[in-house]
């Protein structure tokens, strides 16, 4: 599998990644077309392409933290899901020494326990910090989400690194959350 950066805005290959972020991330869980272009020269961010030969397979967004790497969005075209595309990615990703952070929905319904699941048997381990993921677009609050991490569970301190580095870099160019 081949991980390919853009960091063009203006490359055809944008397009075909684009879509398959709004189609696979709801509204509030993603950045504006703006946004996501704008955030693609960030020497920290990987807007990363997957391909097998000269075919597109998915997306893997992820920001090269301090001592860990924290994916911010992962999808895999549809027609290929279930069939081990997605593993393979994070093997690749997690398989480079680098601890690997990520979050889920919390695991309440059919989908998000499978896909809960799903990164466990990747090597994920769930951790148990409570966690608010901040709001990327004006008119919405942050959202609970569940954090994983590979290749085990974070420590406290771990955590609060990477809390604060989603807050003052990941997150730097979104609003700030509504006022409860």
């Amino acid at each position: 599998m081949d991980f390919i950066r853009l960091t063009d805005p203006a490359a055809p290959e944008f397009e075909t990644a684009f879509a398959l972020y709004e189609v696979s991330f709801p509204l509030h869980e993603r950045r504006t077309r703006s946004a996501q272009a704008a955030r693609l020269s960030h020497p920290e961010y990987r807007f990363t392409l997957l391909y097998e030969g000269d075919q597109f397979q998915g997306i893997l967004l992820y920001w090269e933290g301090p001592g860990f790497r924290y994916v911010e969005h992962f999808a895999i075209a549809p027609e290929l899901r279930g069939g081990g595309v997605g593993a393979r990615a994070l093997a690749e990703l997690c398989g480079q020494g680098i601890p690997v952070i990520l979050e889920i929905d919390p695991p309440v319904d059919e989908i998000s326990v499978r896909r809960q699941y799903f990164y466990e048997r990747c090597g994920f381990a769930k951790n148990s910090f409570p966690h608010v993921h901040p709001p990327y677009r004006k008119g919405f609050r942050g959202h609970p989400l569940v954090v994983m991490s590979a290749p085990g569970a974070l420590t406290q301190e771990t955590y609060d690194r990477f809390a604060g580095y989603l807050q003052n870099t990941v997150m730097s160019d979104c609003v700030p959350p509504l006022e409860e």
